[in-house]
C-alpha cells in the first residue's frame, strides 16, 4: 500500500473515499493502483489518458515511467501519441485495426507518417 500511495500520494487523502465519488483522474490512478498491488511482472493499461486533463495525464504518464523504472513490464494501449512516445521503449502503430508501423520508440517516433499525422508535422 506504501509504494501505491508513493506513487500517487492523491489517493492516500482520500482512503474513505468510495471510488464512484473520486474525479476521473482519480479513478484512473485508483486502477492502475489496484493493479499494482499484486505485485505483477506485467501491468496492461488501455487509455489511460483519455478524456483527463493535461495535468492530470502528464501525472499519470511520468508514475508509469516510474513503474516501468521499478521493473514492472508496462503494454500501453494509448491514443495519445505524443504521451506514449516518450515512455515507451517499442511501439506498434495501428489504424483500422491493422499494424503499419512497429518497431523501437525513437525508429517509430522520427517515422515521416507518424511526424505528420500524429504530431502535426
Amino acid at each position: 500500500l506504501e509504494v501505491v500511495f508513493n506513487l500517487f500520494p492523491i489517493l492516500k487523502s482520500r482512503l474513505n473515499q468510495k471510488a464512484g465519488t473520486l474525479s476521473g483522474g482519480e479513478q484512473q490512478m485508483l486502477a492502475i493502483a489496484r493493479g499494482l498491488m499484486s505485485r505483477p511482472k506485467l501491468l496492461m493499461i488501455d487509455e489511460a489518458s483519455l478524456g483527463l486533463a493535461p495535468r492530470i495525464v502528464s501525472d499519470l504518464m511520468q508514475a508509469i515511467t516510474r513503474i516501468r523504472e521499478e521493473g514492472v513490464t508496462v503494454l500501453l494501449v494509448e491514443q495519445n501519441v505524443h504521451y506514449a512516445l516518450k515512455i515507451v521503449d517499442y511501439a506498434y502503430v495501428m489504424e483500422t485495426g491493422r499494424i503499419v508501423l512497429e518497431g523501437p520508440r525513437d525508429k517509430v517516433a522520427n517515422d515521416e507518417r507518424i511526424l505528420k499525422a500524429y504530431m502535426g508535422m
